[in-house]
């Protein structure tokens, strides 16, 4: 009995159903006209001057091609990974060092990829960063002014609040999804939409690839900023953005987030802001505190409010 539960029959699978395996040859140069493909082929950076942050990582052999293909003036940052250097005071977590760059060298805007590639942030030409709540922005009316525009626009949570009435204003439908780009996702593919995103820069243009993809997303920004002739600030100066603070409160116990109090003074706050502004507690996922936040339209108001709230939540579930 022993033996044959040390030495089982094996179970084979019939080879047809194996699947199959191919080489790809030259899958970095097929990527690279991907990329290109995202905007027409008449589409040209030329006489554009652009410094790109590659943050070490996935992108660093890739997406320097792909802007100097289409006709721009490329000066590379954060393009020497050696394992350990990814993301390391580079990348699109870091824009300080890319707004440095972009006015030392007189570019006309910067764009900073993460590690990994699916992220993008950008700076304009006089070193102020554009996130990714400016960057949905500039794309989604770029759709709507295209007519490719259809299904809501998904921000997330922590989306600006600036942001979502701009969007109002444009008569473009808005949803927020949870924090995190597979809820987006999901929320884009239940409602038919097609383009959304995360102020971290984590943005999904679904009709033209099927996940977040860092230069795919810059590229939309800027066929808007050529086809335009405008700058990313004046693409992006009906949005309004609210100031926004955020406490994160230690928890005592991480089954107890919230009590009859917690719930009275967010109540209270939210009725003292109106539409003016909005309160948003969050769990985090990965720690034992809630986040608190509180946006509005005045930031000194916006300030006591918040410390306010993560008073009482420090109180009734605070260490």
């Amino acid at each position: 009995k022993v033996e044959a539960l040390l030495d089982p029959p094996i179970q084979t699978v019939e080879s047809s159903k194996l699947g199959k395996a191919r080489r790809v040859d030259d899958a970095a140069g097929r990527y690279i006209e991907f990329c290109k493909s995202s905007v027409p082929m008449r589409f040209s950076l030329t006489g554009m001057r652009l410094v790109l942050d590659c943050a070490n990582g996935a992108a660093y052999a890739t997406a320097p091609h792909v802007f100097e293909e289409l006709g721009a003036e490329v000066i590379t940052v954060g393009r020497e990974p050696d394992g350990l250097n990814i993301n390391l005071e580079v990348g699109s977590t870091y824009p300080e060092k890319l707004a440095k760059l972009v006015s030392e060298y007189r570019a006309d805007l910067g764009v900073a990829l993460d590690g990994d590639g699916d992220r993008c942030i950008m700076v304009d030409g006089e070193g102020a960063v554009v996130d990714g709540d400016l960057l949905l922005y500039i794309i989604a009316i770029s759709r709507q002014q295209s007519g490719e525009l259809h299904g809501p626009i998904v921000g997330t949570l922590m989306t600006n609040l600036g942001l979502e009435h701009a969007f109002q204003k444009k008569s473009i439908p808005f949803m927020r999804a949870a924090v995190g780009d597979r809820y987006v996702l999901e929320l884009l593919q239940q409602h038919d939409g097609t383009i959304g995103g995360e102020s971290s820069g984590h943005l999904l243009c679904l009709d033209r690839t099927s996940t977040g993809d860092g230069i795919v997303s810059a590229l939309q920004v800027l066929y808007e900023v050529v086809e335009s002739g405008k700058t990313l600030a004046e693409l992006t100066a009906e949005v309004q953005r609210y100031p926004q603070k955020m406490i994160n409160v230690r928890l005592r116990d991480c089954k107890v987030k919230s009590t009859a109090t917690i719930e009275r003074a967010v109540a209270d706050v939210e009725q003292r802001l109106g539409e003016r502004g909005r309160v948003l507690l969050r769990p985090s996922g990965t720690e034992p505190l809630v986040r608190v936040m509180v946006e509005g339209q005045d930031a000194t108001e916006v300030n006591a409010l918040t410390e306010e709230l993560a008073g009482v939540v420090m109180q009734e579930v605070g260490v």
